[in-house]
């Protein structure tokens, strides 16, 4: 007899995890599979702490992969929103498929859950409204939009304490969770999704196919590239998405200072000349540390975590460069990796770290130079070396132009001492196209969270998890 489901969801990222609690909330008869490749939270180790480098964790990284997902376990920042705000400015694009007062009811709702879950009380960024009013004029003078919204910080180890508290949950509740387990195929029937095909990420010679009425795809970041493989296979609409290609920014925590009390993490967006891209932060650490994550076919890529009870001196933030491509060119993510695989290669298979003001001067960083530097590496394996090979001039240069204007904002931020990390990229599948009930173009094929490009972020992916359950009850009503 076939394993049939009435929800089948590929993924435990934040919404796939909502997905179900909401569903276990409306309705606790629904037969309910949830399939990840990595491991169960409590599982989820990086070795780097104890080795001091990366050693390429099998079958999966446990930074990308498991329960809760990647975003998880970088910091666990959960972005809300200001009561005024008529937009959302990060966080993804959920509002504009159901709305802006829809996205704040269903934040709020969501905030709710993590608060039941163990979730800090206290909000960022709310109690000086006039020390962010004056940065945010400063920086609208060098061009540069600082956007400021609460923000509530979980911390990565108590991130872990969460959602362990609602893997347990969902269990107790009746959700079947299937670890270790390689989606390799959709099962697509007359243009109607049908299930999954899957295989054990341990053996792989095992096959079985599993079936359910509803197909939802939340496979996040880390899932962009089997995205992409799965709508070219099955002819699922997508539009030309978006790369974000970058590097890890750390610096010391007294320069950030102002910032990180009064906001804790400002995101600052601007169009640096000549090219006018997009520039962003991202992701800040206040007294946090650079780690390394390691994606498909052992790309190794840097991001940044921090802890609530475990500090450094140096804040670490993100900068990202989004890049848009246009015809004849529909490969944001090959261009991506390309770049990762060139910087990977320069470092051995390590993330390469450099100083700026060796960029300036044209040259590399060697080891024996951050022994000496003002800035101590917190990712002990990085390699010193020289990230101008791989990058990309345009990409660069957009970089280092945004680190001018921001030093005029916030100084010391262009401390010639200040280090680059590289390679840090979000990748996104190409849009996913999704009408208002996130339906793709195949019918009973469900796209939602980070993967599918709908959300950029724990707390909209969240909420879309919740959306989506209210949408396939509606549905069967």
């Amino acid at each position: 007899m076939k394993k049939k489901y009435d929800i089948i969801a590929i993924g435990m990222g934040p919404g796939a995890i909502f997905m179900a609690y909401e569903m276990v909330k409306l309705n606790k008869n629904k037969k309910i599979l949830l399939i990840e490749q990595g491991k169960r939270v409590e599982e989820r180790v990086c070795p780097i702490e104890k080795t001091g480098v990366c050693v390429k964790c099998k079958p999966f990284c446990n930074i990308t992969s498991g329960f809760s997902g990647a975003g998880a376990f970088s910091d666990g920042k959960l972005s809300l929103y200001n009561e005024e705000d008529e937009d959302f400015y990060v966080g993804g694009n959920l509002h504009k498929y159901v709305g802006v007062e829809e996205t704040k009811k269903l934040i709020d709702y969501t905030d709710e859950i993590y608060l039941k879950f163990g979730a800090d009380s206290k909000l960022e960024g709310t109690e000086y409204k006039e020390e962010v009013k004056k940065i945010k004029e400063k920086a609208y003078k060098e061009g540069l939009t600082l956007i400021d919204i609460p923000i509530r910080h979980l911390g990565t180890e108590k991130a872990h304490e969460l959602y362990k508290k609602l893997e347990d949950y969902l269990e107790e509740n009746g959700v079947e969770l299937k670890f270790k387990t390689i989606v390799e195929d959709l099962i697509i029937e007359d243009g109607v999704a049908k299930g999954v095909i899957v295989t054990d990420a341990m053996k792989k010679e095992e096959i079985e196919k599993i079936y359910g009425d509803n197909i939802i795809v939340a496979v996040g970041r880390k899932g962009a590239n089997w995205l992409v493989n799965m709508c070219e296979k099955h002819n699922i609409k997508t539009e030309a998405g978006v790369v974000d290609i970058g590097i890890r920014y750390e610096l010391a925590d007294e320069v950030m200072k102002d910032i990180n009390k009064y906001m804790y993490e400002g995101k600052f967006i601007g169009r640096p000349g000549p090219f006018k891209d997009k520039v962003r932060t991202f992701c800040q650490n206040p007294s946090g540390f650079v780690s390394s994550e390691v994606y498909d076919n052992n790309l190794s890529l840097v991001n940044g975590h921090s802890y609530k009870d475990r500090k450094s001196t140096n804040t670490n933030l993100a900068i990202l460069v989004s890049h848009h491509f246009n015809y004849p060119f529909s490969k944001p993510i090959e261009y991506g990796r390309n770049i990762a695989k060139n910087l990977n290669e320069l470092g051995n298979g390590n993330i390469v770290v450099q100083r700026l003001g060796d960029i300036y001067r044209g040259k590399r960083t060697w080891e024996k130079e951050l022994e000496t530097n003002a800035i101590k590496p917190t990712l002990k394996s990085a390699v010193a070396g020289d990230i101008t090979f791989a990058l990309g001039y345009r990409t660069l240069t957009d970089i280092l132009q945004f680190i001018r204007s921001m030093d005029k904002v916030v100084e010391g931020f262009a401390n010639p001492e200040n280090l680059l990390y590289a390679p840090e990229i979000k990748f996104y599948s190409n849009q996913v196209v999704i009408d208002e009930n996130f339906e793709t173009s195949v019918k009973n094929l469900y796209s939602i969270g980070d993967g599918g490009g709908m959300t950029r972020g724990l707390m909209m992916a969240s909420a879309s998890g919740v959306k989506m359950a209210r949408i396939l009850e509606e549905k069967n009503r």
